[in-house]
């Protein structure tokens, strides 16, 4: 145990009962909050109309949470801190909000809960209410960034806000609960990859009130010096404060709150003006305290503080039973309101002058609302590293290779506001020519055989899928912008942490105070088509499935089949705001099929025929549509099987780079209309659609359309293990051979003049498959496959798109 007081000014009398009234002023309003309807000020007793009919919220870890808030503010008048403040219990709102309205914030951006009684009684009346607010930390609160409706995230949101803001401490309270999540645990190594000369910092505090909902805490029944231990493990020194006796734990809070901003500072000034950058432990604050601390101590003979029974509403009887209402009473006139308020409901003067004054108030510090600092990117034209592509299918790059070359441009552009996250896979989804301009930041241990490895960098990597979502989350809720790289079967860890976040998003669009944020982007290579050495472990597409099922407004999905469209398509998600876009692209070897100028046109209207694939004129017999990079290889592929054997068959090829084209444009901004989506698609004509991910999620986005009963989807149904590539897509029925037979099939002109032609394509997939088993490699004729149709001009017919498809979708 380190003694917090050491090296540190005492608490005289004057400002510990200062300090303390602040905190009774917070637990009063955070206990109003929860229980009344009425009444604010106490000014008469207690009648049952003046509580709530329904009590929603959480008291326990309130108190802890006003604690920490008043001493922050104590550290920021005293020494101008720049701070902002992370409820890791984010269901402690009553304590967020009631800081935020003491502060006079909530009050600016919410005239209607005036600084007064009548504010006071809104105030209470709005908490955990229909038409209110929620009862956690959420995006209405003023100063918030961390919602904390899920648990495990509060640190990794912290390290991101600080990463590049050099001046900011970010405090951030974890819950014990709370410490025994997964996401938690590995988001402690974060300190790893903080640079103390471009970064700011981070101050945990762990509230160590024991108890969960009904269950005690793991960090709370082990022996101390364990805890401790493992703490100083992380790369901590440890600041106790401990204690049930107010005074007492005031001092030492205070002390503890100079030592840790003490040593952050000596930190910074050590690397900044030493060139000292070896780590050192940075201080965090272990806080014991009661849970519901300052409330009822027994109800109805049962103990309540500093039990579980705290956690949520201590007192649950307050409208009908008179002794829990008398309690409820009893406990609110203990925090002395007569002395923190007057008659008219004004915090008292000497208490308003203990809040930090404009953007120095945590409530109002412009980190927590990043859309008022962000800065767009600068950008180059993607055309700049587009391919060349001579003709369609002429070439073959990796797209994300050629991602990658375009991103040494955005990070040397874009030094202090744009970062790449990623689990250990910069590398592997061929993302690493970036490294020709930065490093992969780490403050551990470097050897001569690292490569890219050094102090400072703009890729960030650990082995946490949970931690980098958190860092971006962090990094774009503060104003910055950042691209997070992942394994698609992997992405799946996140998909809690992505909902809590786009539901923060959808939320925010409707608070006028809040400014839009960057876009959380994610690229997701390494995908299920091309997973053929990992095997069926790594096969899995459904992120995109979870995705769609959010928000329209605040969710993109782009699936670019090649470089060019992949170039076209990042440009326009780093250049967007508030919005999740998830892009697919493989990193294998794939043939180029647009220019950059085609690119960009195609990818501007999401989906549209591609008329050099196209001999219908027009009037197609069958439509051959894909989306995702492997599909439309199979697609072309099937087509120019069909072209050769059946020249005479009118063909349409419709490549959808954004999938949300598909949907109704009342569903989603960029939605097509049913006329824009019947030009394109056909109203009686065979639809085969080859799709990357898991086909009925196709069949979900069309089901309004009048051809929905004409629509075939092929895609990934759950087959897979460690093959070739082209046997993968055999083994999911997507592939070219199984395309021409759902042509043949499913289009009544042919009749059964392709009989012949659809025997040989169950014969060449019966070889196919016996030919991967005895040579471990594809059929020769697959794995060398080549675009141009026998006898055709390979730059016949350029165009991506016709005037059919000419609509564009929304935003791009």
């Amino acid at each position: 145990m380190v003694d917090a007081g050491q090296g540190t000014s005492s608490l005289e009398d004057a400002e510990l009962a200062e300090i303390d009234a602040w905190w009774r002023a917070a637990n009063y309003l955070a206990v109003g909050q929860i229980y009344l309807l009425d009444n604010p000020l106490l000014e008469r007793g207690l009648v049952p109309e003046d509580i709530k009919p329904r009590l929603l919220g959480h008291w326990g870890t309130s108190p802890g949470l006003n604690l920490v808030y008043a001493h922050l503010n104590r550290l920021i008048r005293r020494r101008d801190v720049n701070a902002i403040f992370l409820a890791g219990p984010g269901h402690g709102g009553p304590a967020a909000v009631a800081n935020a309205y003491l502060e006079g914030t909530y009050s600016e951006l919410y005239p209607r809960v005036g600084f007064d009684k009548d504010g006071m009684k809104e105030l209470f009346r709005q908490f955990s209410f229909p038409g209110g607010i929620p009862s956690h930390v959420a995006p209405e609160t003023p100063g918030s960034i961390h919602e904390g409706g899920e648990l495990g995230y509060v640190l990794s949101h912290a390290y991101g806000a600080a990463m590049d803001n050099p001046d900011l401490v970010v405090a951030a309270v974890v819950g014990d609960g709370e410490f025994e999540t997964g996401p938690l645990a590995a988001s402690w190594h974060s300190n790893k990859f903080l640079n103390p000369v471009t970064d700011g910092a981070v101050l945990p505090i762990l509230h160590l009130n024991g108890y969960k909902i009904a269950n005690p805490t793991v960090p709370a029944r082990i022996h101390r010096e364990e805890l401790e231990s493992l703490l100083r493990g992380y790369g901590h020194e440890v600041l106790t404060v401990e204690g049930d006796d107010p005074a007492d734990v005031h001092r030492q809070m205070a002390a503890a709150m100079d030592r840790a901003y003490g040593t952050i500072a000596e930190i910074w000034r050590a690397a900044r003006e030493d060139g000292d950058v070896e780590r050192r432990p940075w201080p965090m604050i272990l806080m014991v305290t009661p849970k519901g601390w300052t409330g009822p101590k027994v109800v109805d003979g049962l103990p309540v503080e500093g039990t579980w029974r705290a956690h949520q509403v201590p007192l649950s009887g307050t409208r009908d039973n008179d002794e829990h209402r008398a309690q409820l009473e009893e406990w609110m006139r203990s925090y002395r309101a007569e002395e923190l308020f007057g008659a008219d409901g004004v915090l008292v003067e000497e208490l308003q002058r203990l809040a930090p004054t404009g953007t120095r108030r945590m409530s109002a510090n412009p980190h927590a609302n990043g859309g008022l600092l962000t800065k767009p990117l600068r950008l180059p034209d993607f055309r700049s590293r587009a391919v060349e592509v001579t003709a369609p299918g002429a070439s073959i790059h990796e797209p994300t290779r050629v991602l990658g070359e375009y991103l040494v441009d955005v990070v040397r552009d874009n030094p202090t506001n744009f970062r790449i996250f990623g689990p250990d896979e910069t590398a592997s989804n061929r993302l690493d020519p970036v490294y020709a301009v930065t490093d992969k930041v780490f403050a551990g241990n470097i050897v001569d055989t690292d490569e890219h490895l050094a102090r400072s960098g703009r890729v960030v990597e650990i082995l946490s899928e949970h931690t980098c979502q958190g860092w971006v989350e962090g990094y774009t809720l503060t104003g910055r912008h950042g691209l997070f790289s992942c394994y698609e079967a992997f992405i799946h860890l996140v998909d809690s942490m992505f909902n809590q976040h786009a539901k923060w998003l959808k939320t925010t669009r409707d608070i006028a105070w809040r400014p839009q944020v960057p876009s959380l982007n994610y690229l997701l290579s390494s995908h299920v088509w091309r997973q053929d050495h990992n095997g069926f472990s790594h096969q899995d597409p459904g992120f995109i499935d979870h995705v769609v099922n959010k928000r329209a407004e605040v969710v993109r999905v782009y699936l670019p089949p090649d470089a060019n469209t992949l170039l076209s398509t990042m440009q326009h998600c780093l250049e967007s705001r508030h919005y999740v876009n998830v892009v697919v692209s493989g990193k294998q070897p794939s043939f180029d099929w647009l220019t950059g100028e085609e690119a960009d046109l195609h990818c501007a209207r999401g989906a549209g025929i591609w008329e050099f694939a196209s001999n219908d004129e027009g009037d197609p017999e069958v439509v051959l549509a894909c989306a995702g990079d492997v599909p439309t290889l199979e697609v072309l592929a099937a087509v120019k099987i069909l072209r050769e054997a059946l020249p005479d068959l009118r063909i349409r090829v419709v490549n959808v780079v954004d999938l949300m084209r598909l949907q109704d444009e009342t569903e989603h901004p960029h939605g097509m209309t049913h006329a824009d989506y019947d030009n394109l698609f056909g109203t009686d004509v065979p639809v085969i659609f080859a799709y990357h991910g898991y086909p009925w999620l196709i069949h979900r986005l069309t089901y309004r359309r009048a051809n929905n009963q004409h629509l075939h989807v092929r895609g990934y149904k759950e087959e897979g293990t460690t093959t070739t590539p082209f046997d993968m897509v055999m083994m999911n029925d997507m592939d070219r051979f199984h395309l021409v037979m759902d042509v043949i099939d499913r289009t009544p002109s042919l009749g059964s003049r392709a009989a012949s032609l659809r025997q040989e394509m169950v014969d060449t997939r019966r070889r196919a498959r016996q030919w991967t088993r005895e040579h471990g490699d594809d059929l020769p004729e697959v794995r060398d496959w080549v675009w141009t149709p026998e006898g055709e001009d390979p730059t016949r017919g350029r165009s991506p798109s016709v005037t059919a498809a000419a609509t564009t979708s929304a935003d791009f």
